[in-house]
C-alpha cells in the first residue's frame, strides 16, 4: 500500500484523470460539511462492500479527517485484494480546511 500526505493529494487533484478517485470515509454527516470536490463518500466500515466497484479504478485516494480511518479503510481494500490503494495521512480533510484549499459542501 502506497501512503501519501494530504498535502500531496492537494498537488495531485489538479491533474487527476478521470480513472482516479478521492474516497473519504468520514461519515456522511462530515462530509456533508465540507469534502474534496469529485470525492466519493462511503464511511470506513462500509469500503469491504464497495471494493469490487473500486478494481475499476488506477489509483483510488482513501482519506478521512486525521488518517486513523483512512489506514483502517486502506487496509481493509488491501486486504479484500486491491493493489490500487493509496492511503492520505498527515492531516487528512481537517489540514484540509486548515489550508483554506476549495472544499464543496
Amino acid at each position: 500500500m502506497d501512503n501519501i500526505s494530504i498535502d500531496e493529494l492537494h498537488d495531485l487533484v489538479q491533474d487527476m484523470g478521470e480513472n482516479n478517485l478521492i474516497l473519504d470515509v468520514r461519515s456522511p454527516e462530515e462530509y456533508s460539511a465540507g469534502h474534496i470536490e469529485g470525492s466519493q463518500n462511503t464511511p470506513h466500515e462500509e469500503v469491504s462492500g464497495i471494493s469490487e466497484d473500486l478494481k475499476a479504478y488506477d489509483n483510488v485516494y482513501v482519506h478521512c479527517k486525521m488518517g486513523g480511518r483512512a489506514k483502517m479503510a486502506s487496509e481493509a481494500l488491501i486486504n479484500a485484494g486491491l493493489d490500487n490503494i493509496v492511503c492520505v495521512g498527515n492531516g487528512g480533510m481537517e489540514r484540509w480546511m486548515q489550508m483554506g484549499w476549495p472544499v464543496n459542501k
